[in-house]
C-alpha cells in the first residue's frame, strides 16, 4: 500500500535519468527523482517537511484528500507561443 495522504502526479521527463512528481492538492510542492518508486519516497517525505513549512509560515495547509491518487505520465510538451 502506498502511504500518501494528497494525490501525486509522476510524469516522465525528456531525460531518461528524472522523472518530475507534484502534487495538485499542494500549491507549490514539486520534486524529481530517478524513478516511480524513487517519486513515491521522496514525496512522502518532502510532503511532510512542505506542510511544516506552510504552518510554521503561517500560511494555509490544504486538507487531506480523502482518495489521494498516484498518477503516472508523460510530461506535458511545453507550449510554443
Amino acid at each position: 500500500m502506498i502511504e500518501l495522504r494528497y494525490s501525486l502526479f509522476i510524469e516522465a521527463t525528456e531525460d531518461p535519468l528524472f522523472f518530475s512528481f507534484y502534487s495538485p492538492d499542494i500549491p507549490g510542492f514539486s520534486g524529481v527523482g530517478h524513478s516511480i518508486e524513487d517519486c513515491i519516497y521522496q514525496a512522502r517525505h518532502a510532503m511532510r517537511e512542505h506542510l511544516v513549512l506552510l504552518a510554521q509560515q503561517s500560511l494555509p495547509v490544504p486538507p487531506e484528500n480523502p482518495s489521494p491518487q498516484v498518477i503516472i505520465q508523460n510530461a506535458a510538451a511545453a507550449v510554443a507561443s
